[in-house]
């Protein structure tokens, strides 16, 4: 159920219940996909926040900018679970006009650098400026898809439940993927210590 906030000004809880609500028109399909992509980024998510841990309960000390690796992660999970929703039943249609497309070459982007800057431990020569490359591309694209949605917004009228969704998604991505960067271009401090805690 869209909220029309310009002639029925309602609160920021009424207008986030009546966001996640639209969940009740999920067909199969959009429960399968959905699913699908918050079981993918939080196990993003899991994993780097175990791996983490075994370190730190091993006495294993990170850079402080590290923990916002998990922490931007966990931002991108939580604002991605109510944008999602929208996605999959408000703005189905606009998405199937172009934005999903635009979703795509951002989910591909992202997904990848990630890959990369794992990739950049062992091999940092072959690696390293597909990764700047890639994380420049999603940061690009994410760029893009915030334009069509403003477009969206000032000619369909606001949406603020998701306008901050991709607000909060956005500040989560570019924390994780730039302290991601710097902690390789350090030379991934403590990661060679909590590897040795891993069984062989």
């Amino acid at each position: 159920m869209p909220v029309d906030q310009l002639s029925h000004p309602h609160s920021v809880i009424e207008e986030a219940k009546a966001y996640v609500g639209n969940i009740r028109d999920f067909r199969p399909e959009d429960w399968l996909r959905y699913s699908t992509w918050m079981a993918t980024i939080a196990s993003l998510f899991l994993g780097v926040s175990a791996f983490l841990l075994l370190g730190r309960v091993n006495g294993v000390e990170y850079p402080g900018y590290v923990w916002f690796i998990p922490g931007g992660t966990l931002l991108f999970v939580l604002a991605l679970a109510f944008d999602d929703i929208g996605h999959r039943t408000l703005y189905k249609k606009d998405l199937k006009a172009g934005e999903g497309h635009v979703h795509q070459m951002i989910i591909v982007t992202a997904v990848t650098s990630v890959m990369a800057l794992c990739l950049c431990y062992q091999h940092p020569t072959t690696f390293s400026i597909p990764a700047l490359a890639l994380i420049a591309l999603s940061l690009f694209y994410s760029a893009v898809d915030e334009a069509l949605h403003w477009h969206r917004y000032l000619s369909k009228g606001l949406d603020r439940i998701e306008m901050w969704s991709h607000f909060v998604a956005i500040v989560g991505h570019v924390l994780m993927i730039t302290c991601w960067w710097h902690w390789y271009s350090e030379g991934y401090p403590g990661v060679a210590a909590t590897l040795s805690f891993l069984p062989h």
